[in-house]
């Protein structure tokens, strides 16, 4: 009679345990299925002032080029 009892509360904690994980898995699925039907909200993007230097340059504008020539013999 007392394992009876015992399998009883065990499948009563069981069953109590698994509802509940279902229902928030439910829950957390509905939130995130709110989530991705809301319309995204962009935000502007906000660019600093130019340096006082660099106000008459464009973006991607190149401002100085190096090429070193292999010329060995001048180092000597």
């Amino acid at each position: 009679m007392d394992s009876q009892i015992t399998i009883f509360i065990y499948l009563i904690c069981f069953v109590s345990l698994l509802g509940a994980t279902f229902a928030f898995m439910y829950t957390i699925m509905m939130s995130t299925l709110r989530d991705f039907d809301k319309p995204r909200v962009r935000k502007k993007t906000v660019l600093p002032a130019p340096h006082p230097e660099m106000e008459g340059v464009g973006y991607g504008e190149e401002l100085l080029v190096f090429r070193s020539e292999d010329n060995d013999s001048e180092d000597d």
